[in-house]
């Protein structure tokens, strides 16, 4: 049994005041904290906790209540040698402005010092960008300068390391060139602002050297950003799991402070906005995913302030919604759907991921959709069923490993045939096989009542010999029932298209089975809606976000009126 007065008065505080904490904080209390306090088979380090709370307010700053509780979440082990904590992972998901360096810079400075006592315990920031990294590594090198008479007595430091003189522990700040940072024997791995990282290629880079020292730790903290499908969607994802099936699940400590409802992040605000009375703002709801904010006046001025910018420039409400109250939205002027929408296309239930079935749809009407901007880039094909009203897209994408672009195009290839990476090959060839798309198709075909194939006229194009040879004829007003039918205009075509998508989606009558590619691809794709009204499909960035699984869809949905079920009259 665990006793710790600042989890029991962090835990008391939750329950008391419900409206101030979100969902994700009650289900951490309920399923993964209060059930670890009751174990007797894991020990608290209640001495070393508070040699670390006197040290971080000695030299840092008097820590609040929720920042002392996360704390000692640091100090449980799986058994009294304190050789193994019980919380590999934390993960911290908090809004912009909270103080998340002033946290755990104090705590990791700590960790180096004989008080925690464990030798070589190197400690290394993360962020994508330089200025991130280093501004946490100035929160210690700040701390240090001011105290210098007698800080160097226990440290060295420069501006890129503070080493520890007793325990040798260097603090260290990382950014850009992970190639150079692999087997740094890391006892724990900071990762700052995670929503910046649009793959897995420097976040595993730094992984590789954890676990030589006892006690490896890994934290993220972070806000939420704009980039959906990424590593922090899907430690969100993880993290929720986690939150949900309780402690023998807990693989990770996920600690998120977000907004429960859009509705709340306008509530605290109505009234002023009428009255202009700051006696009006009552912010108890910006305290769910701002947990500093009762303690910061200068934050809740920035609170207020940024959500008033939202008002007067409605394009700052992507950034508002995400890094303030963790609660993210896309464009609406340029994403194809929501997230939630793309999510949704996916599985049946997004919380514990379980993919959407299609039942059996063998020998339904089908229509072969086809994209690709180049065979020497992407490639997509697949299959549209409709069934009670229910657009169903099975695909194939194709991709050129030669492509000069191929390396920094930010999507997990490395994942290739973990589910929902199974529907893509990359092939090593300087260009994709015409004749692998079509062998495919055809064999594909054999499943469904293909009604039609479709695809532009300047993909037709590259392909006329390939369909020659396999006697694969083309629709005209001669041959009315040829197999492909060429689009002429493919803006005319998204005209018609697109806001039967944009329905479809909201209504929650596409399914794209677990498709990581596909949700990456949709992500990918802005609507725009051009002079004439009518909207248009671009790539967000024409390079490296690719949308050819995306497009190949939209030119299948072309012709979705030849699924529709006849009417028998009798």
């Amino acid at each position: 049994m665990i006793c710790c007065k600042e989890i029991d008065e962090y835990i008391k505080f939750v329950k008391e005041n419900p409206t101030e904490t979100d969902e994700e904080i009650k289900l951490l209390i309920k399923n993964i904290i209060e059930p670890t306090l009751s174990r007797d088979d894991v020990f608290f380090d209640e001495e070393t906790f508070y040699k670390c709370l006197k040290y971080c307010e000695k030299w840092y700053y008097k820590m609040f209540p929720y920042q002392k509780f996360i704390y000692a979440l640091f100090f449980i082990y799986k058994d009294n040698t304190k050789n193994s904590v019980l919380f590999r992972e934390i993960f911290i998901l908090m809004g912009r402005g909270n103080g998340k360096d002033g946290m755990i810079m104090p705590l990791a400075n700590f960790l180096q010092t004989h008080h925690y006592g464990v030798k070589n315990y190197h400690i290394d920031i993360v962020a994508n960008a330089e200025d991130q990294a280093i501004n946490s590594f100035k929160v210690v090198y700040n701390m240090l300068e001011e105290n210098k008479l007698i800080m160097k007595k226990y440290f060295y430091w420069n501006k890129t390391m503070v080493i520890n003189k007793q325990t040798h522990s260097i603090l260290r700040y990382n950014t850009a060139n992970a190639k150079t940072k692999d087997s740094k024997q890391t006892g724990m791995i900071i990762y700052n602002e995670y929503h910046a990282y649009e793959d897995y290629k420097q976040i595993n880079v730094f992984k590789s050297g954890l676990g030589k020292v006892k006690n490896a730790r890994i934290v993220i903290i972070t806000t939420n950003g704009k980039i959906r499908g990424g590593p922090l969607d899907e430690k969100i994802s993880i993290a929720n799991s986690v939150l949900n099936k309780g402690i023998k699940f807990a693989k990770i400590l996920p600690i998120i402070y977000k907004v429960d409802k859009e509705e709340y992040i306008d509530s605290p605000m109505k009234e002023y906005l009428e009255t202009g009375n700051e006696n009006d703002i009552d912010i108890t709801y910006w305290v769910q995913a701002n947990p500093s904010l009762r303690f910061m006046p200068s934050l809740q001025e920035e609170i207020i302030n940024d959500y008033i910018d939202m008002i007067n420039t409605p394009s700052y409400k992507t950034e508002f919604y995400s890094k303030r109250m963790n609660l993210p939205q896309q464009d609406e002027e340029m994403a194809v759907t929501e997230w939630e929408n793309i999510l949704r296309a996916s599985y049946e239930d997004v919380e514990n991921e379980i993919p959407r079935q299609t039942g059996d749809i063998e020998g339904e009407k089908a229509i072969i959709g086809l994209d690709y901007a180049s065979l020497k880039d992407f490639a997509s094909a697949g299959f549209l069923v409709k069934i009670d009203g229910e657009y169903i897209w099975r695909q194939k994408t194709w991709i050129c490993r030669k492509n000069k672009f191929f390396k920094n195009i930010k999507f997990p290839f490395e994942n290739i045939g973990q589910p929902g990476y199974e529907d893509f090959v990359i092939v090593d060839t300087e260009t994709i096989d015409a004749e692998e798309i079509i062998i495919w198709l055809i064999n594909e075909s054999a499943k469904y009542n293909v009604q039609k194939w479709i695809m532009d006229m300047y993909r037709f194009t590259l392909l006329k010999k390939t369909f020659e040879e396999y006697n694969i004829t083309i629709e005209t007003k001669e041959n009315p029932y040829g197999e492909i039918r060429m689009i002429r205009r493919i803006d005319s075509i998204v005209a018609i298209t697109a806001p039967r998508i944009e329905v479809a989606f909201a209504e929650g009558k596409i399914n794209i089975g677990n498709s990581a590619i596909m949700r990456w691809a949709i992500n990918n794709t802005a609507i725009k809606t051009g002079k004439d009204g009518n909207k248009k499909y671009e790539k967000i960035e024409p390079k490296l976000r690719k949308n050819d699984p995306f497009m190949a869809f939209v030119v299948a949905m072309s012709g979705q009126e030849l699924l529709d079920e006849e009417i028998i009259y009798v």
